[in-house]
């Protein structure tokens, strides 16, 4: 559906996008994940043609973004983390207004604005001035403004940024839905709105993607190794660290902070898809120490997030 090619894009000597490469399919709801400053709004910006990439190229079906900017255009809806709306006019006269500009004839407009307050709720507010609106109702008309040319591809920057939870859930709904019939781009730093949401994620980093894949694979990657928690009674780091770290597979032992001030806790890093839990458990078992609590640490989206971003 659409296949972007080594997207760089500078500001002046700053480079806020470096050689991305993005093939995202038909009917897929992709998310772009990434701290504050990594360069997801530069990209979908690039991806709907308002900002030109300084290097690279972007083909959506057939047409080049180059060649075919406007045809481009026609096959999408962009909403931006803040909705451009007329504060001063009615939710129906501001969608009846988006209806014209999108050129849809004056016969089908009333049918156009039912379906899209059908799908995103606004059949309360439609009076109402927007200025009145809560900002999770505004996303919401800025959703059936995006939606009116009935694109085949919706881009969403932050669509979520601000909203309180019933809001989220709301709104995360009305993607989910409408990601079954349309291929949906958003970005969003919130983790566990990606998960929730989105089938691929990719994790972008000071201007280049450092992850991609489903939340699943994502966690499944261990690229960093597998993290045990060990929490010891009568038992001295000094005397803890050089038998741990004797254990082929274990990278590292250091000592994190315990819940029990008389205890002594400590965090083993092992190699890549290794099980240590065995053999640090009888390595354990022949010495005096007195084993209070084993675990694993579960790769969630937000430590795997943590680890490729740390220093960003």
């Amino acid at each position: 559906m659409i296949q972007a090619d080594h997207l760089t894009k500078y500001y002046k000597e700053f480079c806020a996008v470096d050689g991305i490469s993005l093939d995202i399919r038909k009917g897929e709801i992709l998310g772009l994940l990434g701290p504050n400053g990594a360069g997801k709004t530069t990209t979908l910006r690039m991806l709907t043609g308002y900002f030109k990439p300084t290097r690279g190229t972007i083909k959506v079906k057939d047409f080049n973004s180059s060649e075919h900017p406007l045809k481009i255009k026609q096959l999408m809806g962009y909403l931006p983390e803040s909705a451009p709306l007329y504060h001063n006019m009615l939710v129906y006269d501001y969608l009846d207004y988006v209806a014209e500009i999108r050129g849809i004839p004056r016969e089908k407009r009333l049918s156009r604005i039912r379906q899209l307050c059908d799908l995103c709720g606004l059949h309360n507010i439609m009076h109402k001035p927007i200025s009145e609106l809560s900002k999770g109702l505004k996303q919401r008309v800025g959703l059936a403004h995006a939606m009116m040319g009935d694109p085949e591809i919706l881009i969403l920057d932050e669509p979520t940024s601000g909203l309180d939870p019933n809001q989220i859930v709301k709104i995360r709904d009305i993607i989910k839905q409408i990601g079954r019939e349309k291929t949906v781009i958003l970005s969003t730093h919130i983790l566990s709105e990606a998960e929730a949401t989105c089938d691929r994620i990719v994790i972008i980093n000071r201007g280049k993607i450092i992850a991609n894949g489903s939340a699943a694979e994502l966690k499944q990657s261990d690229a960093s190794g597998r993290i045990l928690y060990i929490t010891l009674n009568n038992a001295e780091f000094t005397q803890v660290q050089p038998v741990l770290e004797a254990i082929n597979g274990v990278t590292a032992v250091t000592r994190v902070d315990a819940d029990n001030s008389d205890q002594l806790a400590v965090r083993l890093t092992c190699v890549p898809d290794s099980d240590l839990r065995e053999t640090v458990y009888r390595q354990i078992k022949e010495t005096d120490w007195l084993l209070m609590e084993f675990r694993q640490e579960a790769r969630t989206l937000e430590t795997i997030f943590r680890e490729l971003t740390r220093g960003n």
